[in-house]
């Protein structure tokens, strides 16, 4: 089994839909319970043996790069984007730092709770490099009660994911992932979405997913933000 040690996380974005709390810092600088988003997502790499991650930033850049340069483990490596290179686009400007061994990539918005077992050590445990170009951890939309889910996906028996444009599925894909560089071969310069290369991968049969076991939470709006947080801090204070 090849054990991810190195992630990209997605932090570029405008953050629009969550306004006005982005006016002043990117979304993924947003607190929950007075921990950042981003912040809780290092930790759970660094929990999973994450070395060293790899965060693009553009909106509001300096405020979530002086944050980045407090963190001493796992290593940040910052790649700032001037014009933004969407989801697809950042990640290939720094493939370089991946070889060629799978990595994570985690949204910056992501805000997860775990079981028993950690999600991103049971997507370690899942992944199978001869079989899969991504691995996607999806949440069951019937477990979503915060906050609205939306059904972009259905997992198959054998765990493939099938995307559904419809939106009828009964999973929500949750913005963590694990990914081989080789699925990057053939994508264009510049701006891209890396939803063209999910959607290559399950073309391909090397999509598959695991369905996360505890509470996931799509924060959009500041009305989802307060819910959550009410959420942290009553769990906090049991």
């Amino acid at each position: 089994m090849m054990k991810p040690d190195k992630a990209f996380i997605l932090a570029a974005g405008l953050g629009t839909r969550l306004r006005p709390h982005t006016d002043t810092r990117p979304k993924p600088m947003v607190e929950v319970a007075g921990i950042s988003l981003i912040h809780r997502a290092i930790e759970r790499l660094k929990d999973a043996g994450v070395k060293e991650i790899v965060v693009n930033t553009h909106h509001l850049a300096p405020v979530i790069e002086a944050h980045l340069k407090s963190i001493e483990q796992p290593r940040i490596i910052i790649s700032r984007e001037e014009n933004l290179l969407d989801t697809g686009g950042g990640i290939k400007k720094t493939l370089h730092h991946f070889g060629n061994n799978p990595f994570y990539i985690i949204n910056g918005d992501a805000l997860w709770e775990d079981g028993q077992r950690p999600a991103l050590s049971r997507l370690q445990e899942r992944w199978d490099n001869k079989t899969m170009d991504i691995l996607l951890l999806l949440q069951p939309t019937e477990k979503m009660v915060l906050t609205k889910g939306v059904g972009d996906y259905n997992l198959m028996e054998n765990g493939a994911a099938i995307r559904t444009k419809d939106l009828s599925g009964d999973h929500m894909f949750a913005g963590i992932r694990i990914a081989h560089p080789r699925i990057f071969e053939q994508t264009p310069e510049g701006k891209f979405s890396f939803l063209t290369l999910m959607d290559k991968a399950q073309e391909e049969g090397k999509l598959y997913a695991l369905a996360h076991d505890r509470a996931w939470h799509h924060i959009s709006t500041p009305e989802d933000l307060h819910a959550i947080d009410a959420h942290f801090r009553a769990q906090e204070k049991a």
